[in-house]
């Protein structure tokens, strides 16, 4: 059986939980439906993708990843073999700052900081 992004659904809002109201799940859904973005679905973790086009570089961005660590860790070589076929030259992700503990294991170190401040 092919995994439904769907079948993801509760995974995917929790994390969603701490995207800053980015995205909702139909959101997600409608990306990865028009090939915008891509599903990375594991037993126990789901990670989402996207293609980015910088003037001087392209990178495979990970916007959003839940369950179980060791799922989520075992999906890099993979995303970075694909986003090879693609280009890209880098993998980069977007998350919470416990990522930077756990990833900084895996060759990725820290190149900046994404801070917002809302217009009360």
């Amino acid at each position: 059986m092919i995994p439904n992004i769907h079948d993801y659904r509760a995974l995917i809002e929790s994390a969603l939980a701490y995207s800053g109201g980015t995205h909702i799940f139909e959101d997600v859904a409608e990306l990865v439906a028009t090939g915008r973005a891509q599903f990375w679905p594991a037993p126990r973790g789901v990670a989402i993708t996207e293609i980015v086009e910088y003037p001087r570089k392209k990178v495979l961005h990970c916007f959003l990843a839940a369950g179980e660590l060791d799922q989520i860790l075992d999906m890099i070589d993979s995303a970075i073999k694909w986003g090879r076929t693609q280009d890209c030259t880098s993998l980069t992700l977007t998350g919470r700052n416990g990522w930077q503990r756990v990833l900084g294991n895996h060759g990725f170190k820290p190149v900046f900081v994404t801070m917002e401040r809302g217009f009360e």
